[in-house]
């Protein structure tokens, strides 16, 4: 049996967003900056995916510029926000993904901001009440917090970050690549300057993705060479790309209720079957499902001999899954996350993440393989 259990990493296309991507590769291929026909039929099809995605997250088109993934649309958020805003300090935490922390930190070094971490606990929850202390303290900051931390499934409250920088004048941009698709953001309520979007997250293509830029703030470029994107991003759009996020996002909208139901029920039965078969098991991270993202497991494993192995193993058992240790030095490549809340160097962890795709058999088959891996390392 082969196991796929790193949804978080990336997922499998949507067959419909394949045959929507299909039908316009194959009959829409104009530069949508050309004003002749072909020009305009892709032009229409680029707008009318911008509109679709709008719409789904109640906002303006005009608040909605398609990048070519995650990344660049945190980098763009981050570099653009800070230095257009002339702001000199900043705050996030240390269990952001890298394209946010790498780039602040890049930031710090060259002495364009004083950098600034909230508190969090065990679980990864953020500390509110230092978040509002360093705001108090640096006045218009920008911040940065994400949505779910996509190791370990632990969700911020945006809405409360929202409320709190809205308070101090702060500039709030959130990564939300692990929970577009996954959860309803509604952008006419939800007071975030700046959040992302990863198609490939959610059962559409890799390598295009947006920013969605709250009309309250203003940007230059990060990326100059053309008109495109408004002004706002130069290079001729990836048109075949955007048609497949704008279909697997109406469709991740259209299903969501039904798969969240659906994936929680897997999680759960997976947490309890690790914990009835694997003595010492424990996981990281929130387990409350109020308070988890659902698409995410981080499981800690008892101390064993090899446990650098324990991947490769699952791997070798046709079982695809990611994770790690904590650093135990400072020369480890091993996971900042884990070691942000404290987890144990010695006990190695791997994070399963699921979708719609995933099943219960598969579940037996990957506890029984970890059981049997165990067992040996013992």
């Amino acid at each position: 049996m082969r196991v796929y259990f790193d949804n978080a990493a990336t997922t499998a296309l949507d067959p419909e967003v394949i045959k929507e991507m299909y039908k316009v590769m194959e009959g829409q291929f104009g530069n949508p900056s050309s004003i002749h026909a072909h020009g305009r039929e892709v032009r229409t099809l680029l707008e009318r995916s911008r509109k679709t995605v709008a719409n789904l997250l109640h906002t303006s088109p005009a608040e909605i510029f398609f990048t070519s993934g995650g990344t660049e649309a945190d980098n763009t958020a981050i570099r653009c926000g800070i230095i257009d805003h002339k702001l000199t300090h900043a705050i996030t935490t240390k269990l952001e993904h890298h394209a946010v922390i790498h780039t602040l930190q890049s930031m710090e070094k060259s002495g364009v901001i004083k950098l600034s971490y909230v508190d969090v606990d065990c679980k990864g929850n953020v500390d509110y009440d230092h978040l509002e202390t360093l705001l108090k303290d640096n006045e218009r900051s920008f911040v940065s917090l994400m949505h779910a931390n996509n190791e370990l499934g632990t969700i911020t409250d945006i809405e409360r970050v929202g409320d709190l920088c809205e308070a101090y004048n702060a500039i709030y941009h959130s990564d939300t690549v692990q929970t577009v698709g996954h959860y309803k953001h509604d952008l006419s309520k939800l007071k975030v300057h700046f959040m992302v979007c990863a198609a490939h997250k959610l059962h559409g293509p890799k390598g295009v993705g947006f920013l969605h830029v709250n009309h309250k703030v203003k940007i230059n470029p990060m990326i100059y060479g053309g008109a495109q994107e408004r002004n706002m991003r130069g290079g001729t759009e990836n048109v075949y790309g955007i048609a497949g996020l704008a279909k697997a996002l109406e469709l991740a909208y259209a299903e969501m209720d039904a798969h969240q139901a659906y994936i929680q029920d897997l999680k759960s039965y997976m947490m309890a079957k690790l914990q009835q078969e694997i003595a010492g098991v424990a996981f990281n991270g929130e387990t409350d499902p109020a308070k988890s993202l659902y698409t995410v497991l981080n499981t800690s494993f008892p101390e064993m001999d090899m446990a650098d192995m324990l991947l490769f193993n699952l791997d070798i058992a046709g079982i695809s899954a990611s994770g790690g240790s904590a650093c135990s030095s400072g020369s480890d490549i091993g996971s900042h996350v884990l070691t942000a809340i404290g987890a144990s160097a010695d006990r190695p962890s791997v994070r399963f993440s699921f979708s719609k795709y995933n099943t219960k058999d598969e579940v037996d088959y990957t506890v029984a393989k970890l059981k049997e891996l165990c067992m040996v390392s013992a």
